[in-house]
């Protein structure tokens, strides 16, 4: 649990962003928004941990720690497509964050309100999720072990329909473990970019849930986003939800829900905004 020096910390650097924050995002969403994880900007920690108040679901994806504990605020320019209105939020792990008894993973993430297991808007037509990524140098992520930060489980969990992850992949070489990586319904990397230190990097995954492919865009900073890919083959059955945050696996073991080796002392954090799922049919897609 963090300490109410940390607590008021926080809340002082919520009050004081909005000084800080001169430049806006000039990117325009032009396609109809079917789920929304844009962040207000007079939200205050607390409104986390009610279904009332925070735009994502305020019990998952967490340990016994509540989102007031776990999300900051930290002090940024705005990513493509946040306004006056939103702001980032940062998405923080630490050797508390076990979700259920998911003992091998820590893990903290966040789910938009109205997107459901089963009949989600996130999940019929052509659907694209944009999110945007920053890096905190206070807390870094360990990328000697993978990380997932956005991707879409099918309802039954039984698979990923994509994945975003870092880090080194369980089972492959470590060559590339400073690299942003996509991967398909078959955990083939389609695309991949390194890690920016400073920059915010733009990314947005197209679901086309009938005809079963996707495609990959990305900037970074205020660039318009651009297609990395071409539009390609992949198997998008089974419903299910998309999670936003961060799930860092063990090392060491083969079974990496339950066991495996976790540094302690973990402090870690990912920051996000622009977060929203929008429709695509037609090949609508906001750049």
């Amino acid at each position: 649990m963090i300490s109410s020096t940390s607590f008021f910390t926080g809340l002082l650097l919520a009050s004081s962003a909005s000084a800080h924050l001169a430049k806006r995002g000039t990117g325009v969403i032009k396609c109809p928004v079917v789920l929304s994880g844009f962040v207000p900007a007079d939200i205050t920690p607390t409104d986390f941990d009610s279904s009332a108040t925070s735009p994502f679901n305020p019990d998952y994806v967490r340990g016994t720690e509540k989102f007031s504990e776990i999300l900051q605020f930290p002090v940024v320019e705005a990513s493509r497509f946040d306004n006056a209105s939103t702001r980032a939020v940062e998405v923080t792990i630490n050797d508390n964050s076990i979700f259920q008894k998911q003992n091998g993973f820590r893990r903290a993430g966040l789910q938009i309100q109205g997107d459901t297991n089963e009949g989600s808007p996130g999940t019929q037509g052509v659907k694209t999720i944009h999110f945007s990524v920053k890096q905190d140098a206070e807390r870094t992520l360990n990328l000697t072990h993978e990380y997932l930060n956005v991707w879409h489980e099918r309802a039954d969990f039984s698979a990923n329909q994509f994945n975003f992850q870092t880090g080194t992949l369980i089972g492959k070489s470590d060559v590339d473990k400073n690299n942003f990586k996509i991967l398909d319904r078959q955990n083939t990397e389609v695309w991949s970019t390194p890690i920016d230190p400073i920059a915010w990097q733009n990314f947005a995954v197209t679901l086309d849930f009938v005809s079963n492919t996707l495609q990959v865009y990305y900037s970074k900073d205020d660039e318009p986003l651009q297609a990395v890919t071409e539009v390609l083959q992949n198997d998008n059955s089974g419903e299910g939800q998309y999670q936003i945050g961060i799930l860092k696996k063990p090392t060491g073991t083969s079974d990496v829900v339950n066991s495996g080796f976790q540094e302690t002392g973990i402090n870690e954090g990912q920051i996000y905004g622009g977060i929203f799922i929008e429709d695509s049919a037609d090949g609508c897609i906001s750049l």
